[in-house]
């Protein structure tokens, strides 16, 4: 009796195992389907007579250098835990969760540097270009917090010794979106930089 419960217990996370990429993707799909939309919409209203073009901050540079990085010592960590190299992986892995708190932060300085240049998000001085730029950027920012919080259960998670070699799909998911979401931000700085 016990071992057919551990039998079930084990298709059980088999099944999980499997099914847990696919359902990312899926995400992943929808996400890139959302901002899809919002810069199709973007490039329509560039039509508009009150249109009003204007550079990009230059927090918005910074925060783009951190989140490179950030990618770079994800696949270092990943990298290091594929070769059992714990301590390694899990200083990398701190490194990227403290340079994705550096991207946040370039964001929200970011969007002070807007308001410094009279460019705001509604109201009377609002635009509509500054309206789509600071909700398109708003709405990244969203998910790249629900990425810091994977990055945190990761964290959690690699400090109780649960990945190893043998057992990285935790990690590996986790790293999967928190690259994605970095090259949703690559997509959405150089569209901003080239389409205004």
């Amino acid at each position: 009796m016990t071992e057919q419960i551990e039998t079930i217990d084990d298709e059980l996370r088999q099944g999980r195992r499997k099914s847990a990429k696919p359902m990312l993707w899926v995400s992943m799909i929808s996400m890139v389907m959302f901002f899809a939309g919002l810069t199709s919409a973007y490039v329509i209203s560039m039509k508009r007579e009150d249109w009003v073009s204007f550079g990009l901050p230059q927090a918005f540079y910074l925060s783009t250098i951190f989140i490179l990085l950030s990618s770079f010592t994800l696949w270092l960590s990943q990298k290091a835990l594929k070769k059992n190299q714990l301590p390694k992986s899990f200083i990398l892995l701190v490194t990227t969760f403290i340079l994705g708190l550096g991207f946040i932060w370039f964001q929200y300085i970011g969007f002070n540097q807007l308001k410094e240049m009279g460019l705001y998000f509604t109201g009377p001085e609002s635009t509509v270009s500054t309206s789509f730029i600071i909700g398109i950027t708003f709405m990244h920012v969203i998910h790249l917090i629900a990425g810091v919080l994977v990055l945190l259960v990761v964290i959690y998670n690699h400090f109780k010794k649960k990945y190893s070699s043998a057992n990285m799909l935790g990690f590996e998911l986790g790293a999967i979106f928190w690259h994605f979401v970095d090259v949703l931000w690559i997509y959405l700085f150089f569209f901003f930089y080239f389409i205004r």
